[in-house]
């Protein structure tokens, strides 16, 4: 504790973190492991410690001590001896319960028979419960694992699952040291440890959750050394077809799997082998809509696992490992059905464990707590992705007329009016002359914007309507340089191997969505090699509007990853300029 450190830590769990301090990146890097940034404006940031934030900490073996002397080294103020309380019981709530396998019998076990009796009685977990072995253990519905752990962790006391996985079909797999390119491969030592913090050497503390890795770290080649260690039959879980054909193309470069062996689950292809890629939109699709309201006036139940005739490749094939790429964007039903695959090995990739839902702590509990993480900026100070410069660049309207429309508009229309605002296709152009021969993507939320910009700067459009053979088509193009610009909506948001692109213009968003900057910076963040291993990123806004109030939020998460937003105003752009 020293008045001239960087943090105040406030007894309503909020810390408060100088940026313009020497210290601050030091603090920033040690808050990152147990606390949610909140908010990022210019000198002073707010994070929180939340009960999940300290229980992925648990999980990732920090104690309560430890939380506590990061806190104390960076501190001006003595800590609020409350928060130290909080600290120590939300740490020591983690694991307290203990899921256990005897025979073939599920079993809740805690040292604490008071917290034994307690849930015991709770609503939320009597439906699960069989019966009373003693003071210290609960018999429970071993069909619904996944559910009682849903159940543990809303009444506060998230469960350490060591029941154990059904081992799964076998499935012999090994690295190549030489991929089918000619070129070397070796893992890197980072992913190799978040293989080993995830499979743990196949114990049941292993098995399941989260590893959270930047954009263009390889978070494939993770799942891959994975499949090898695990050496059991796969479902890989993707956003798209591009991604599913993406995998199966690293999995066939980077091992000895024959081509028979991996298999497309897609619309175009429905093929099952040991190792099988498919999409999140396969596994949703309805054929028929539910109705809203049954005969006799009740209404239906949430979910019928009867109207998703795609699940049935959840039990088709004796999986031994579940792969779900991009898991913060896991979708409702496939959270429903993972509820009841707790037996399998479930790994979950991503960039940011931020989800817009706010079901985080349905993927901590379902998929598993994050079980590696490693902060952007020391993989780019490694070398392992690119340095990145990011701007915020402010515009104002272009006239009376369209700022007054803005500001007399239903607060919804208002964003689409800002975020649509004309001048940016002028900012826009001039980004372009200051990046002549670079690689550049343009992205935008809104198809009316970006189809008049696509056909102004006479460069190819790519949209969700884009089949996806024109799509490959044009990413090709895009990788051998015979396209220098292309404009793309939301689809290029994520899974998508463009190495070569180091600047992206970002001329508008998905409202505040903090996963959605974070998945745009990382089009852009592949390592480029040679001296000029650098990336740009600008995001165009509307001046006191709420685009630029929604750009605030979506930054929050880079922020917290260490990266620093450069304001410009656009008129002194063009100033310097002419």
């Amino acid at each position: 504790m020293n008045p001239g450190n960087p943090i105040i830590v406030q007894s309503d769990r909020s810390v408060l973190l100088e940026v313009d301090h020497p210290l601050h990146e030091e603090a920033r890097d040690a808050l990152a492991q147990f606390a949610e940034i909140e908010k990022s404006p210019e000198h002073i940031h707010t994070y929180r410690l939340s009960p999940l934030s300290l229980w992925n900490a648990a999980a990732g073996g920090m104690n309560a001590q430890q939380i506590i002397d990061q806190l104390n080294t960076y501190s001006k103020y003595p800590l609020p001896t409350n928060i130290v309380k909080e600290i120590e019981n939300y740490i020591r709530r983690y694991g307290r319960i203990k899921l256990l396998r005897q025979d073939n019998d599920l079993l809740l076990h805690s040292d604490d028979t008071m917290l034994i009796e307690e849930i015991t009685r709770h609503k939320r977990l009597q439906p699960y419960i069989i019966g009373v072995v003693d003071h210290h253990t609960l018999k429970v519905d071993g069909a619904q694992r996944g559910h009682i752990k849903q159940a543990l962790i809303h009444i506060g006391y998230p469960a350490e699952d060591l029941a154990g996985y059904t081992d799964g079909s076998p499935l012999p797999t090994h690295l190549r040291d030489i991929t089918l390119q000619g070129k070397d491969f070796l893992p890197r030592a980072y992913q190799e440890a978040a293989v080993g913090a995830f499979y743990a050497g196949g114990a049941p503390s292993g098995g399941s959750g989260i590893v959270v890795l930047p954009c263009g770290a390889g978070k494939t080649i993770v799942g891959l050394v994975t499949i090898a260690a695990v050496q059991r039959a796969t479902l890989i879980l993707t956003p798209n077809t591009v991604a599913v054909r993406q995998w199966i193309q690293e999995i066939l470069d980077k091992t000895d799997l024959p081509p028979e062996m991996v298999a497309e689950y897609s619309g175009e292809r429905k093929e099952i082998a040991p190792i099988t890629v498919t999409t999140y939109q396969m596994m949703t699709y309805r054929q028929h809509k539910a109705k809203k309201d049954t005969q006799d006036g009740e209404p239906e139940s949430e979910f019928d696992p009867n109207q998703y005739p795609h699940f049935t490749l959840f039990t088709d094939y004796d999986w031994g490992l579940i792969v779900y790429d991009e898991v913060h964007l896991l979708p409702a039903p496939v959270f429903r059905f993972t509820a009841e695959l707790q037996a399998r090995r479930r790994l979950g990739l991503t960039a940011t464990l931020v989800r817009e839902d706010g079901r985080e702590a349905d993927v901590f509990s379902l998929i598993g707590p994050k079980k590696y993480d490693v902060p952007w900026r020391e993989l780019e100070h490694q070398g392992w992705i690119a340095s990145a410069e990011c701007h915020e660049i402010r515009v104002g309207f272009a006239n009376e007329d369209e700022q007054y429309a803005y500001v007399t508009a239903e607060p919804r229309e208002q964003y689409r009016l800002a975020a649509e605002n004309s001048v940016k296709g002028d900012v826009t152009r001039h980004l372009l002359e200051r990046h002549p021969n670079d690689q550049i993507l343009i992205i935008g939320q809104y198809l009316d914007q970006l189809k008049k910009l696509a056909t102004e700067l006479d460069a190819p459009l790519l949209t969700g309507r884009t089949s996806n053979a024109q799509r490959e088509k044009l990413y090709e193009q895009f990788r051998r340089g015979e396209i220098k610009r292309l404009v793309v909506s939301k689809v290029a948001n994520f899974a998508i191997d463009l190495p070569d692109a180091n600047v992206a213009i970002q001329i508008s968003g998905t409202f505040g969505s903090r996963q959605e900057e974070a998945q745009r910076l990382g089009r852009i963040l592949r390592p480029k090699g040679g001296d000029e291993n650098i990336a740009y990123f600008y995001t165009v806004v509307t001046r006191d509007t709420r685009d630029q109030e929604f750009s605030a939020n979506r930054q929050l998460f880079l922020t917290e990853q260490g990266y620093r937003y450069l304001i410009e105003d656009a008129e002194t752009i063009f100033t310097s300029a002419s």
